[in-house]
């Protein structure tokens, strides 16, 4: 259907403050791409070149390890292998990111998911090799999923609007504060079981999540790093408009009076203009004003 999940999926790419779709879209292709290596090189033989390939984008435990492999602090978050991983998290991010996109915008919801995988991943690490628990794996651990993330989000949600319901199969409406305790709770309850780090990173994710929000109820937005980096990558990728200002000045343009200060009731000055070309130079067209744009039209639709 026009305007459902699955069109604003296939086109993630093609709009603008759509950050919710483009990390979906990113984690469902990987998790494809994956699930087609992963079959064919298995039956293949060739099991072995599969796992040293994942592990390459993994997130290890061991610190030497992460110094050579420092990107895996980012592409760790989207990468998943088994179908109900991938299904759980997707859910949750896609019905908590919409509250978040709705309440915080595009761009936030990006920082929060981010931030949340980079603490949950940092913390990850930290605790393998500090913790006597994990003293005889940390060589060999590595960690995968957008979980971390995702739990930054579902906490953020319920930070911004806890007493916001979600209409549940059995139990009807409940409070999203109460889904997010719920949440969290799981994660710590096994945080001493088989997938102790990976829970502990999920917690990493939701502390951030809350804290995220608080700060921001505050004024400072601990994402500021992350969004100009994502602002940097995208300009790299958008195709700004040429913009090309020409004028004509009559042969006795200079007889007169203020014909160099004004633009023939543009009510812009040839200094005005030239800080706007500047500006354009320096930081692309679409980052001008409203009445920067109309002064540079104006400017350039007139006869001098």
């Amino acid at each position: 259907m026009y305007g459902g999940f699955w069109y604003h999926i296939r086109h993630a790419f093609d709009h603008k403050d759509n950050g919710l779709y483009k990390i979906l879209a990113i984690n469902i292709l990987v998790f494809l791409i994956l699930m087609i290596m992963r079959v064919f090189l298995t039956i293949g033989g060739a099991g072995e070149i599969y796992k040293s390939f994942v592990s390459f984008f993994m997130m290890p435990a061991s610190l030497p390890r992460f110094i050579t492999q420092p990107w895996t602090l980012i592409t760790y978050m989207f990468l998943h292998e088994g179908f109900l991983h991938i299904l759980f998290n997707m859910l949750f991010l896609y019905w908590f990111g919409l509250l978040v996109q709705d309440y915080l915008g595009s761009r936030k919801l990006v920082n929060l998911y981010f931030l949340g995988g980079i603490a949950g991943g940092l913390l990850y690490m930290l605790l393998y090799n500090v913790a006597p628990y994990f003293s005889d794996r940390v060589d060999s651990a590595l960690m995968l999923g957008a979980s971390a993330g995702v739990y930054a989000i579902v906490v953020a949600a319920a930070t911004l609007r806890p007493d916001t319901e979600f209409r549940l199969i059995l139990l009807g409406p409940v409070k999203i504060k109460y889904i997010a305790i719920f949440y969290v709770l799981i994660a710590f309850a096994n945080s001493a079981g088989a997938n102790a780090g990976g829970e502990l990173a999920h917690l990493g994710g939701a502390a951030l999540g809350y804290m995220y929000v608080l700060q921001l109820k505050k004024g400072m937005d601990l994402g500021t790093p992350i969004q100009a980096i994502g602002m940097f990558i995208e300009k790299l990728f958008t195709n700004k408009p040429k913009v090309k200002v020409t004028y004509r000045r009559k042969q006795n343009d200079h007889n007169r009076p203020g014909s160099g200060s004004t633009g023939a009731g543009s009510g812009s000055t040839q200094e005005e203009i030239d800080r706007i070309l500047d500006k354009i130079a320096e930081k692309g067209y679409d980052n001008l004003t409203k009445e920067e744009k109309r002064k540079l039209f104006d400017f350039s639709n007139k006869d001098f």
